[in-house]
């Protein structure tokens, strides 16, 4: 029992269609890991491994806390970014060997740091379901100058496009620092004009919104629903996160 549930107008228990939180863990240590899913667990879906953390940390302690997150129902896959130099480097089936024998069931597919043309894409979106993996997809740029070509439209073609290959989620790319890129501009503002085109084009719970900053999560909070999905969240900020889509900050108190 939550310690004022009198006050906690009804319930999202996991598992969860929508309003799901994906956390970035850049490299936190099994304690501290553990520890901050026994206060927050409860508020967590996805667990993304950043980038590629995961290649330099020791296997068996990997292994360990993949097993950990799962026992808290929390879904953990490594960033995409490790995905791409493995495909770069012609290792992909060594790579899903080595993500199966770890626990992950769940596998990041992007191209925001090399150039995979798109049929190759979701040619590998379609391999990867069909060996029997969760694919999350992500579209959109690191580059700044790359990103901006992309134009909204095709972002949300893109986006239609991985979700018919097999992806569960596509992520709506914003990078750990939530500016100039996909659907904000330099000071970190949400370009309401191009999150509504793509709502008005994808199924909202397709989606996973990167959303690092406090005001990202308020805007997409308010502008879509608690219910909305939102990732790259910092693993200092899950509670945070989780009263705001609650209504219990000033910031969304009788909004929600």
């Amino acid at each position: 029992m939550k310690s004022f549930n009198f006050l906690l107008e009804g319930t999202n228990n996991k598992p969860r269609d929508s309003g799901l939180t994906m956390v970035l863990d850049k490299g936190l240590g099994f304690d501290t890991a553990k520890s901050l899913m026994e206060v927050s667990g409860d508020y967590v879906d996805y667990l993304k491994f950043g980038w590629g953390t995961t290649a330099i940390q020791d296997f068996n302690l990997l292994k360990e806390k993949v097993a950990m997150y799962k026992s808290f129902d929390i879904i953990p896959y490594v960033g995409g970014t490790l995905f791409e130099i493995a495909y770069d480097q012609n290792k992909l089936d060594e790579f899903l060997d080595r993500l199966k024998k770890l626990g992950f069931e769940t596998i990041e597919i992007s191209d925001g740091s090399i150039n995979i043309n798109r049929p190759d894409k979701l040619d590998c979106i379609k391999k990867v379901k069909d060996m029997g993996f969760e694919v999350i997809s992500e579209v959109g740029k690191k580059n700044l100058v790359k990103d901006q070509e992309i134009t909204i439209e095709d972002r949300a073609n893109f986006i239609n496009e991985e979700l018919d290959a097999g992806s569960s989620k596509v992520i709506v790319e914003a990078r750990e620092g939530g500016k100039s890129i996909g659907v904000f501009d330099d000071e970190g503002n949400a370009k309401e004009e191009e999150v509504n085109y793509i709502l008005d084009n994808v199924d909202k719970n397709s989606l996973i919104w990167e959303a690092p900053n406090k005001n990202q999560q308020v805007f997409f909070i308010l502008q879509i629903g608690a219910d909305v999905n939102l990732g790259n969240i910092s693993s200092d900020d899950i509670t945070s996160l989780e009263t705001l889509r609650r209504g219990l900050r000033g910031d969304t108190l009788g909004k929600v």
